[in-house]
């Protein structure tokens, strides 16, 4: 019989490990068709542009999903939503794979994003879990496996796809979601709601909150534009690799997502130096690094030594800002944590959409140079909401 969650429980890490593992399996949906990219265009005869749709679809349903679902685990038993997600996102897997035309897949991939909004109901589920002095580490090990979820689809869908297909590599990620959501239900404790405030007033409670913590609308900010900077990298990298000497394709687009262990790396370090140093520095730095990611991709743009340099700086720089933010909202109002988080992550997953959308224009009108550009640009805007912290 489940027991309902105390703080103490933090300490099994047998749970803590299960959470992460199954947020690995939850963000991974996000990311498998960025390597695939430019294998989905052929095979629907479509152009970067129009397979991007399904990029973004992905991400504004992501962020819909922050903003509709997310929530709910202020106000529901926080263990069967996420079980009810999670079968939710088998379906709409299953969809992207069978879809026909353009149309129909950027339709299933706004499904898919939603679904995969489960990843972000499990970190303020986690999170609740500790005592507060514990959150920067349970931010930072629940990140860890998100980053994990993040290589392995890159590096899986990348080279499944190049052996059976993109389709198949979507089929596959269904049954690893279903089964998910079979465990989840049978694993997690109890975890009830933290208001009992109907569903409508609830999301009222958003705006409400976005105008009460100026730190969380700056902290978005910094998170969305640097975020737009990551995507705008990873939705173009296959099409490029494609058309440079390099000659690549989706299985070594896929392969450059390995490199993401840098990221793993840094998640469990950043969560804990957050708690200590002033995340703001933290921020600052991690930009600079993401700017001098785009200028070696822009310099040495038919060297794939120096494309692997700059995956490095790209991912560790991402990913310290996005623990570095994250461990400073989570810290804001603890009975609003899952609203305070889906605020955070709307903010942040437009940006990634509006940073994808940005990158195939760039990379269809003017190449690779613009995409370095506008990935740069954007990493320096993010600097401009830190002024004064």
């Amino acid at each position: 019989m489940p027991v309902p969650i105390t703080p103490t429980r933090v300490r099994s890490s047998r749970l803590l490990g299960f959470l992460t593992v199954a947020a690995a399996f939850s963000v991974a949906n996000l990311y498998y068709a960025q390597p695939l990219a430019e294998a989905i265009a052929r095979d629907l005869r479509t152009t970067a542009g129009g397979v991007s749709s399904a990029l973004v679809g992905a991400q504004l349903g992501y962020a819909a999903g922050m903003l509709l679902l997310v929530p709910l685990g202020d106000v529901r038993e926080r263990r069967s939503t996420l079980a009810t997600t999670a079968f939710a996102a088998a379906i709409a897997l299953l969809a992207f794979a069978s879809a026909p035309s353009v149309p129909l897949l950027a339709a299933a991939s706004v499904l898919v994003g939603l679904g995969a909004s489960v990843t972000q109901m499990i970190l303020p589920f986690a999170v609740g879990l500790g005592e507060p002095e514990q959150r920067g580490k349970i931010v930072g090990t629940v990140m860890g496996g998100v980053l994990a979820g993040i290589l392995l689809s890159r590096t899986v869908s990348g080279a499944f796809g190049s052996l059976v297909g993109w389709r198949a590599v979507f089929v596959a990620a269904a049954v690893a979601m279903a089964a998910l959501g079979c465990v989840l239900r049978l694993v997690l404790p109890l975890s009830p709601p933290t208001t009992s405030l109907p569903y409508r007033a609830l999301l009222r409670t958003l705006a409400e909150i976005v105008r009460r913590e100026p730190v969380l609308r700056r902290r978005a900010l910094v998170g969305a534009l640097g975020f737009a900077s990551f995507s705008i990298f990873w939705s173009t990298i296959a099409f490029h690799l494609a058309a440079s000497p390099i000659h690549g394709g989706s299985g070594l687009a896929g392969m450059l997502g390995i490199l993401g262990l840098t990221g793993m790396i840094v998640a469990p370090i950043v969560g804990r130096l957050a708690m200590r140093v002033r995340p703001a520095h933290i921020n600052r730095a991690a930009m600079f690094v993401i700017v001098l990611a785009f200028v070696v991709f822009g310099l040495f743009s038919d060297s794939l030594i120096a494309i692997v340099v700059g995956v490095v700086l790209l991912d560790a720089g991402a990913q310290a800002s996005q623990l570095a933010n994250q461990t400073v909202v989570f810290g804001l109002a603890p009975a609003e944590r899952s609203r305070i988080n889906a605020i955070y992550m709307v903010a942040y997953f437009l940006g990634g959409a509006l940073g994808t959308a940005i990158a195939a224009q760039a990379w269809q009108h003017s190449g690779w140079s613009a995409v370095c550009i506008a990935g740069g640009l954007s990493a320096l805007a993010a600097l401009l909401p830190l002024r004064g912290q």
